[in-house]
This record gives structure tokens, sequence and C-alpha cells, in this order.
């Protein structure tokens, strides 16, 4: 990596409680190979769903975590008591903003709104060369696949350039994932 090696990835992902076992295994896997390379994690301080299942592994495999969870939110989705840190702030822009400081590379898992409003934020400001750290999508079973074509259709009518497409790296591979926050 030209900006020294990666020490933090930034993860986003559902904390719904709903989501089928398969993301929840996912989420683990990512935290269990965030732990393996020795990098920390960052993420929405949730200790439930996918969140909880991410944190859980990458905790397990001797990684630090430190999640950003707005006060409001504490109860809603249980803040994550076990993580190094835990940080508490006012509104989801500031999660956002001291999330994206946290993180050397962000990496978007399946998720809803929330997850979506994070991942464009992030891959906004790197287009608009904010940042210069990897933007990465896991799109497991197309999970994004709707959202990938209105992209590719935007681009198609103008409004999304092609520096923009090329500039989010999208894998189904959480290896190949994790890979290329390393680039």
């Amino acid at each position: 990596m030209g900006r020294g090696a990666l020490t933090a990835v930034t993860v986003y992902c559902g904390s719904l409680r709903t989501v089928p076992q398969s993301y929840l295994d996912l989420a683990a896997e990512v935290g269990k190979q965030i732990a393996a390379r020795g990098w920390s994690l960052t993420w929405g301080g949730g200790r439930t769903s996918m969140m909880g299942a991410l944190a859980d592994a990458a905790r397990a495999g001797g990684a630090r975590t430190t999640g950003v969870i707005p006060r409001a939110l504490v109860d809603k989705e249980w803040a994550d008591r076990e993580a190094d840190d835990l940080l508490l702030v006012d509104t989801m822009r500031d999660r956002k903003a001291l999330m994206e400081a946290h993180g050397d590379a962000f990496l978007a898992l399946p998720g809803g709104i929330g997850t979506c409003e994070e991942l464009f934020e992030v891959w906004t400001s790197r287009v608009l060369a904010m940042h210069a750290k990897p933007v990465v999508l896991l799109d497991v079973d197309g999970h994004y696949k709707g959202l990938r074509d209105w992209l590719v259709d935007l681009n198609q009518r103008g409004f999304v350039s092609q520096f923009a497409l090329d500039s989010l790296v999208v894998t189904d591979d959480v290896t190949k994932a994790l890979n290329a926050c390393a680039t």
C-alpha cells in the first residue's frame, strides 16, 4: 500500500435481527479474516445481527475492535460493551465521520439503507479525492445486483463517471475483498 501498512478496516453491514444465517456466517468470516491478518476492526458498535457476528469473530481471533454508535441507538442496537473502544456520538453524521477517521480501508457487506448510505458517502469522498483509501463492496449472492445495475444505467445516462464505477472494488469473495482493502 502506498500509504503504509493497513492496520484498521471499517466495515459497514446490517444490524437487523431478521437476516438469514448465511449473512451472519459471512460477517463472522470477515471478522475472522480481519483478525488473522492482524488488523483491527471499526464498525457500527452494535452487538446484534451481522454487526455482532462480525465483532465477536474479530475479537475471538485477537483483533482490536472499535465500535462507533450514536447514543440514541445504544438501546436499539444493543451496544457491544465488549468492544475494546466503544465511542458514543450524538448523530449518524458524527458516527460516519468517526468510522471514516478510524479506517484505512472500507468494506461494505450486505445491508440495508444505512449500509448503502455509509457506502455511498465514503465512496463519493474517494471519487472526489477527499481520501485515497480503498472502498470495497462484498456482494455475495447478488445482494447488490439491482443497485449495481442502476449505477451502470446512471453511468450510461451520464450521471456517474466510469472513474467512479472503477473506484469501487466489487467482489463476491471474502479473501478477495480483504485483499482489495490492502491495496
